[in-house]
């Protein structure tokens, strides 16, 4: 017998008991059928992971969601064809629905990213990346979390829709679409701005995951890319995260925009005894014995010949920034050694030259003062009589009307 007290809470008023035991019956019978249908999937599944890898790992990720789901589904079946009429069934009811709704989504979530990490598996990305790879990749990570979002969006709003409430909402929404859109574009235009701008990095190829870029002056390589911000790890593995409007606002280098190969140069300032052709061929042969160098450009050249030094300016290759950066390094240390050790006369020096004060008299220095007081006195325009004509030539016509009159008598 079921409690009065019970029966009033549920409003149940009237019901006959064995509505309750249909009830219960119906449920358990419909979960068996659910863990039959479980069963009978798993069981082909087996049967075709042999020739069909995928069905198995697919299987193993929604394993738990599709079991779930189908429990769902069953208790929400019964519950409609066999609870009575009454406040709480209704309200069991939804909860039923929107938990089945909720169930739905995540299976479909898992089947996508299944899906989506299956095709990015064929594009790896790495140092040995090439340019279509990391492409494809970013793009399908940017279409991952989209259709991950686009499938919540779609369950909460039909999880809403199962109020009655909501649903008259919506279609007063729906009247008034064209100011709640302007509303909600002008409340969210920082967002809409980096979701927009977030598309369009990932299809206009002008950065890719793994691109090694230089962004507010810290180089780094693009870790991540989402619907409104890009993750750059920095060399000392510092994450720095930038608006997706940055970049495309914003001028900001890219690395490996065509291809990873770069180009980097190491300069030293040295004396002029230095031999640029002895230095040369220890360049070559420090590059022979370092796989860092990828046989490319090895250039060595004296790129300046001002104030007592000589600039040698070394342009080397390599396959990679991370490479570059060390291969520089290399050099720079191989070459120093090799002056110091081989050439020293070629080390950096400042030349000072001494000279004695000329030991004269008072006459001498008179004398030297009278010179210096001729030189002066002979200017551009005073001091001899060709100076003073040639100021008379550049002088401006007078301003006085008599001057003419005067000049002529």
């Amino acid at each position: 017998m079921i409690p009065t007290a019970l029966l009033d809470f549920v409003d149940l008023d009237g019901v006959p008991e064995r509505g309750l035991g249909f009830l219960l019956l119906l449920t358990v019978l419909l979960l068996a059928v659910a863990a039959l249908v479980v069963l009978i999937i798993e069981l082909i599944v087996r049967l075709v992971a042999p020739s069909q890898p995928w069905a198995a790992s697919l299987l193993r990720e929604t394993r738990l969601a599709l079991r779930l789901l189908l429990a769902g589904v069953a208790v929400q079946i019964a519950v409609s064809l066999a609870a009575p009429e009454t406040r709480f069934s209704v309200a069991l009811d939804r909860l039923l629905t929107i938990a089945v709704i909720g169930l739905f989504a995540w299976v479909l979530i898992e089947v996508v990213d299944h899906a989506f990490d299956g095709a990015m598996a064929r594009y790896p990305t790495g140092a040995d990346a090439t340019r279509g790879t990391r492409r494809a990749h970013t793009q399908l990570t940017f279409l991952q979390r989209l259709a991950t979002v686009t499938i919540i969006v779609v369950a909460v709003s039909a999880a809403l829709l199962t109020f009655p409430q909501m649903q008259a909402l919506g279609g007063s929404l729906l009247a008034s679409a064209g100011l709640a859109s302007i509303i909600a574009g002008l409340a969210a235009q920082s967002t809409l701005s980096n979701v927009f701008a977030g598309v369009q990095l990932a299809f206009s190829d002008a950065i890719r995951v793994d691109d090694i870029v230089i962004v507010e002056g810290e180089w780094g390589r693009i870790e991540e890319i989402t619907l409104t911000y890009v993750v750059v790890r920095i060399w000392d593995d510092r994450r720095l995260v930038v608006p997706s409007t940055h970049f495309t606002t914003t001028p900001f280098e890219n690395w490996t925009r065509t291809g990873s190969e770069l180009l980097g140069s190491v300069e030293l300032d040295l004396d002029w005894r230095v031999s640029p052709a002895a230095m040369r061929a220890r360049l070559d042969a420090v590059l022979d014995g370092t796989p860092l160098w990828d046989r490319r450009v090895s250039v060595l050249q004296v790129s300046d010949a001002t104030g007592g030094h000589v600039r040698v300016r070394i342009l080397v290759s390599a396959a990679d920034a991370g490479s570059l950066f060390d291969l520089r390094n290399y050099v720079r240390e191989q070459l120093v050694e090799w002056v110091r050790h081989e050439s020293p006369g070629a080390m950096p020096r400042t030349r000072v030259q001494v000279v004695d004060a000329p030991s004269g008299g008072e006459g001498e220095s008179a004398s030297v003062a009278t010179g210096d007081d001729r030189t002066a006195a002979r200017q551009l325009f005073s001091g001899t009589p060709e100076a003073q004509q040639r100021a008379t030539q550049m002088m401006a016509p007078s301003a006085d009307p008599e001057a003419p009159s005067r000049a002529g008598a």
